[in-house]
């Protein structure tokens, strides 16, 4: 290419070596779709990631990167191995910032024209990672309805796109989680993804090398064990209205309030006790002795029941509720009560599931509302994955920054790739034990929300943007009857 062609802007000059060398710019929630599984935490610590790169049919993907420590550049260039993930095949450093998009460009140029497309590593045979979520030669009526839909309908394939890229790195330690995952516990299995996602994202080592508990995380000092847990639907348990004008399934303000206080606390409380009691306590296993162990739980109990069971798990774990008023001066003034028992259709528990006898042996409780299909639609939707003729639409509700606050902020948005920026995260909350044998280091999981039992009273400490439920429309354009934006925005805010 001519020195001519060359002159102009920075970001012209950028643009003329991208459309040479074969090359297109990334989105950094694109690059993360493909890359989040495979990149090392520690990476982060030693250096900058600044620019995010692939060839036309992605199947290498390159990023720029500043060393923190002496500030100069270079540049790591992945390609698939033999089960379809990224990872380095180039590595070059000691450049300046120019001299090293350059490289990354001319590494490019000649893995392109090599005419490969595969980069085995050496190791594949060996290592035991690598889950096919989605091929099945199970008979239909045998499917979880949420894996069919997952499966089939056009609505999902951002969830199926991204989730294909994550099962390449995954472990499937018992041997059955893809039986699981399509037929007889989804649930559970999307939330252990859930979490895998999430925790890769906090900048933890991830391991799953034993049975039990799920997940072995890291932050290169310290070391807490991870079992998820999953609330479950009851045959007891009275149905829910049918779904009107494709809107979400929802029971009556007043119903809720009183589930809150008797089938919520209840449903938490078997799942978490059933975990605190089993036979082989997961606290005496070896490999456990010693380090934190935190429970994971979700709430699928019944259709959408997460968005709204979250004060009862509160309320159950810490048996304490809290009322409010404002004074005379129009001050907030919380009121802490202490919970004796929860019952419902005849069964009774004891609140306080910190307070039971071996939950010493528990260090927190970890919880979010959105380990669901919809978050894996909507993190593949920002990273470019789906249809063209696909709307995606969020609104629920988000704490409010300020402490004369009793209610949660509405917010709505549309979830457009370079527009809105979600993680994964968001919504987490952990629940500390204050009678914890061996407390969880709240630095080891940040930006999360985190919640302590002082004095009495709860005291939190909260993201800027922490969500505590939402609902997500996920619409064809051409689908018959689909809400607009603004008739699902009057829903959502009454505005």
């Amino acid at each position: 290419m001519g020195e001519a062609k060359r002159r102009g802007t920075k970001a012209q000059r950028i643009a003329a070596l991208l459309d040479e060398s074969g090359v297109v710019q990334l989105s950094p929630e694109r690059y993360n779709a493909f890359i989040a599984w495979t990149r090392s935490p520690s990476a982060k610590n030693i250096g900058l990631e600044l620019e995010y790169f692939s060839d036309r049919a992605e199947t290498l993907i390159g990023v720029l990167i500043q060393d923190r420590s002496d500030r100069d550049h270079g540049f790591v260039l992945l390609g698939r191995d033999l089960k379809g993930r990224f990872r380095a095949i180039e590595i070059e450093f000691g450049l300046s910032r120019t001299n090293a998009r350059h490289a990354l460009f001319a590494s490019f140029r000649k893995h392109i024209s090599s005419g490969k497309t595969v980069f085995p590593q050496g190791d594949e045979s060996t290592d035991k990672a690598g889950v096919d979520l989605f091929s099945t030669n199970l008979p239909e009526e045998k499917l979880h309805r949420a894996f069919h839909m997952l499966n089939h309908q056009p609505h999902w394939v951002p969830a199926r796109d991204i989730m294909t890229e994550m099962m390449r790195h995954f472990v499937d330690i018992d041997g059955n989680f893809v039986e699981q995952f399509q037929t007889t516990a989804f649930d559970s299995r999307i939330w252990e993804l859930y979490l895998y996602a999430a925790l890769l994202e906090l900048g933890l080592f991830v391991k799953k090398e034993h049975e039990a508990p799920d997940f072995e995380v890291s932050s290169g000092r310290a070391k807490v064990f991870i079992e998820a847990v999953t609330v479950g639907p009851s045959p007891h348990d009275s149905p829910l209205p049918p779904p009107t004008d494709n809107f979400p399934l929802l029971r009556p303000l007043k119903e809720v309030r009183e589930l809150l206080k008797t089938r919520a606390p209840i449903r938490f409380g078997s799942a978490l006790y059933s975990k605190l009691n089993r036979k082989k306590k997961y606290w005496d296993l070896e490999h456990v002795q010693g380090y934190p162990l935190v429970f994971a739980i979700a709430d699928f109990h019944e259709d959408q029941s997460m968005t709204w069971s979250s004060p009862a798990l509160l309320e159950y774990l810490y048996a304490i509720s809290h009322d409010f008023v404002y004074d005379d001066a129009g001050q907030l003034v919380i009121h802490p009560q202490k919970v004796e028992t929860h019952e419902y259709q005849g069964k009774v528990i004891p609140s306080g599931y910190f307070f039971q006898p071996g939950a010493d042996n528990v260090s927190a409780i970890l919880f979010s509302a959105s380990g669901t299909i919809s978050k894996f639609n909507r993190m593949g939707r920002l990273a470019g994955f789906g249809l063209a003729d696909q709307l995606i639409i969020r609104w629920g509700m988000k704490h409010r920054h300020d402490p004369n606050a009793a209610v949660p902020d509405p917010f709505i948005i549309q979830i457009e790739q370079g527009t809105v920026t979600e993680s994964w995260a968001e919504g987490l909350s952990m629940f500390h034990n204050p009678n914890a044998k061996f407390p969880v280091d709240p630095n080891m999981f940040p930006g999360i929300a985190h919640h302590w039992f002082e004095d009495g009273q709860i005291k939190s400490l909260l993201p800027d943007f922490h969500v505590y439920n939402s609902f997500t429309w996920n619409l064809m354009t051409t689908d018959e009857g689909s809400p607009d934006i603004d008739a699902v925005r009057k829903a959502a805010i009454g505005s």
